[in-house]
């Protein structure tokens, strides 16, 4: 990012900071209690015991460095309110307590501002604007910033997405300069911090394998089996193997191995997470012909592709797992006009998604204002952005996504004046998921049909 640049990207980032801190009042999921239970457990007890407590309902079922960082989280908690940090007080809230978990959550944040800003570096400079406004680099910054679903998920719901989502927006920039092992080493301590981002993890070994482990390439760009470098595989293996060691190696020589496995994969749950996350069960889905990834952008789209598969295929999926597929699908987004078609697409439908996990009437306003800016800002800017190529969207998926208005007024408005209200209050909720199922497996197919026609036009270009 040129010098130039530092004034925008700094008041994008103190915006949405400033708007971090207005929706402290908010509402917040059992979220909340999940993290204060965590903070209790890891400053109370031995870690001989963190994946054993059972107290609370909500137990520790994220990978040890999250643990770690719950356990340094609460050194500060404590001179904020100490009784947040007892095991026994369920569901204890307190505004210092309150005040306290909200501030973490924004604090963390400064390393995905981080990561933003060196994605930001990464992208192509060939359409270049005289009018900051209409930058690649100024729409990817306010895309990933800005983006809807982050602010609501971590936010008013409350998690601490951001600054996981950091670790894996650097890793993907270090990549992308060619960094490899940092960005290897970035990956697989995320991996430790929350094991969800495993569903990544094949664009991310096949892409060093192809790039890093083969040094070089044929002249028509096929892979030099010759080429393979056994110090680089070596490299990559250490740096897998000792990160694990330091996360899961106490827990080893405790033999409770099995105890923290068991937790952070508990199959004996269902096979849907409630019903809100619009996707359809079967069994993962590999990416075809991986091998054929050249250049950072073919990892982008693997990335992608990996990530939406397994929100589509996956076991208990989260509604809030579309963030996995949209945020890296924002890098895509102001590079090339079709990507930036199903980002749009995909975007809207995904944050629509979101919306059951506000249903407080006083939140109601707020989702539907947050949403309303960033989708008409993202619209805009792209169309913008590739004015002089064809429409982004086609009159079919247009109809789909202003369909969304009236399925709105119907859940919100309609239906909770309607007697069916007190025998099927689930109707709302199925009626979002399953309306925006078919649009998330339309995004999916048309991202995969993207991805394989590319690949067949650039193999046929070098023959």
């Amino acid at each position: 990012m040129a010098a130039g640049g530092r004034g925008w990207f700094l008041a994008l980032a103190l915006g949405v900071s400033f708007l971090k801190c207005l929706l402290i009042p908010a509402y917040y999921s059992t979220d909340f209690e999940v993290h204060r239970n965590w903070l209790a457990i890891t400053h109370n007890l031995p870690i001989s015991q963190w994946y054993y407590e059972a107290t609370s309902e909500w137990t520790l079922d994220y990978p040890p460095f999250f643990a770690w960082f719950e356990c340094a989280l609460s050194h500060v908690a404590k001179y904020f309110d100490p009784k947040m940090l007892v095991i026994e007080n369920l569901n204890y809230t307190s505004r210092a307590t309150i005040l306290f978990q909200r501030f973490s959550v924004i604090f963390t944040d400064i390393l995905f501002i981080y990561a933003v800003r060196e994605c930001c570096r990464c992208v192509n400079g060939k359409r270049a604007a005289k009018d900051v406004l209409e930058k690649p680099t100024f729409i990817l910054a306010v895309l990933l910033l800005w983006n809807f679903g982050l602010l609501i998920v971590d936010h008013i719901h409350f998690q601490y997405n951001g600054f996981l989502f950091g670790l894996m927006l650097l890793s993907v920039a270090r990549l992308c300069q060619k960094r490899y092992l940092e960005g290897a080493l970035l990956f697989a301590v995320l991996l430790h911090f929350k094991h969800i981002y495993i569903y990544v993890a094949p664009a991310y070994g096949i892409y060093l394998l192809r790039s890093y482990c083969f040094t070089t390439n044929n002249a028509d760009g096929s892979l030099k089996w010759r080429s393979f470098s056994v110090l680089h595989v070596t490299l990559l293996g250490l740096i897998v193997c000792l990160v694990s060691a330091l996360s899961l190696g106490p827990f080893i020589v405790l033999g409770q191995l099995h105890q923290v496995i068991s937790r952070l994969f508990p199959f004996k749950r269902g096979l849907c997470h409630a019903y809100w996350a619009p996707n359809f069960w079967a069994l993962y889905n590999a990416v075809d012909k991986a091998l054929t990834i050249f250049g950072p952008r073919g990892f982008l789209q693997c990335l992608v592709l990996c990530a939406l598969s397994s929100f589509m295929f996956g076991w208990h999926v989260h509604e809030k797992a579309i963030l996995l597929a949209i945020l890296p699908l924002s890098l895509l987004s102001v590079q090339r006009a079709k990507d930036a078609g199903i980002y749009l697409l995909l975007t809207t439908i995904g944050h629509f998604s979101l919306f059951p996990l506000l249903f407080t009437p006083p939140e109601l306003p707020i989702k539907i204002l947050l949403m309303l800016l960033f989708t008409v800002y993202s619209f805009s800017s792209l169309n913008s952005l590739f004015r002089r190529e064809r429409p982004l969207l086609n009159w079919l998926e247009t109809i789909y996504l202003i369909q969304l208005v009236p399925l709105e007024i119907f859940c919100e408005i309609i239906f909770p004046l309607t007697p069916w209200k007190r025998h099927f209050p689930f109707v709302p909720l199925l009626l979002t998921s399953v309306y925006c199922a078919l649009g998330v497996t339309y995004a999916w197919l048309k991202l995969y049909v993207s991805v394989l026609t590319e690949r067949i036009s650039v193999r046929q270009k070098a023959e």
